[in-house]
């Protein structure tokens, strides 16, 4: 079962690894890359030693023309969570004027599996950048997001191996008059993933966040269900791509999107990581394709064991 890895880009700029002494090679200027700043807890066993990089970083590259920042390893991320990292990084919003994205735990699962990122409050950096663009996170665990209100934020994304029904509340009760993308990794109940379809109707009915074109309900063990209520739910209608793939999407799933409403508006449907049989992929390809919809339906699934849908599997969990 593949795992996650490290950005590559953020705000459409590439990720690169902060280091003090760049061997002779020309650092970046501060607005040309998205910083990643990650300490090896195995080199540096030192409770400051994410703060003593940060510090660096601010006095190396000016703060003031940064735009994005990837918060990488603070630590053992099983042991510490990340309130430290983001406190410094909200304390530093004097400086880091330019500031329009930021993630939070971009951990390889060498380095932690997902389930076992403690995370905290992030809504404090929403709370000190408003003009926060973009927030992106990675883990489940210990995450903490109060309703909150942002007038600039246009894209969120929250990958987890079970993300917690209290977050997904947060989310949908903020209010994020600018979001145009939603992405959220809902997981699988044994690690903390308890969202249910009730939790999601207001997301669903098409109430919030009326600048909505993209939407990734992705990484769930409630993926056919989450398709049945897609078939019918008012939100699609002003959607452009729609994402529910690395999840359990079945046949059961792909048919009840295909008999709901018309999908022949969206750019793309990306349903990648399925278990569509070979007949209902070609199903949902002659119905869309013709269309324009670019369809993804690639890494074609079997169940563990033969055990049929009780044996299906999201891509990350754990």
């Amino acid at each position: 079962m593949p795992g996650v890895e490290h950005l590559h880009e953020l705000l459409g700029l590439p990720a690169v690894d902060f280091q003090l002494e760049t061997g002779g090679t020309v650092r970046p200027e501060a607005g040309d890359a998205a910083w990643r700043l990650r300490v090896d807890p195995y080199d540096d066993e030192r409770d400051d030693a994410w703060e003593q990089q940060f510090d660096a970083f601010l006095e190396a590259v000016d703060p003031a023309g940064v735009r994005a920042l990837i918060i990488g390893q603070w630590g053992e991320a099983y042991e510490k969570d990340s309130s430290h990292p983001i406190g410094l990084v909200v304390a530093a919003a004097d400086r880091l004027t330019s500031l329009e994205a930021v993630f939070v735990g971009d951990l390889e699962m060498e380095e932690a599996e997902i389930s076992w990122i403690e995370q905290s409050d992030v809504t404090a950096l929403l709370t000190a950048y408003p003009a926060l663009t973009e927030l992106g996170v990675r883990g489940g665990s210990g995450l903490v997001f109060p309703p909150v209100r942002h007038a600039s934020l246009r894209a969120l994304t929250i990958e987890s191996g079970g993300l917690p029904a209290e977050v997904v509340r947060g989310v949908l009760d903020s209010e994020l008059p600018a979001l145009e993308r939603l992405e959220l990794w809902l997981g699988v109940s044994a690690y903390g993933g308890d969202a249910s379809l009730r939790h999601l109707a207001p997301l669903l009915s098409g109430t919030r966040f009326p600048r909505l074109h993209h939407l990734g309900l992705r990484n769930s063990e409630l993926e056919n269900e989450i398709a049945t209520a897609i078939a019918s739910a008012p939100v699609v209608a002003r959607l452009r791509t729609l994402d529910l793939s690395s999840g359990t999407l079945g046949d059961e799933g792909a048919a009840a999107l295909l008999e709901g409403q018309p999908l022949t508006h969206l750019t793309a449907l990306d349903l990648h990581h399925h278990f569509l049989t070979e007949p209902m992929e070609r199903r949902v390809v002659e119905a869309l394709e013709p269309h324009g919809v670019r369809i993804e339906l690639s890494e074609r699934c079997e169940p563990w064991d033969g055990r049929g849908a009780a044996g299906r599997y999201t891509t990350v969990a754990e």
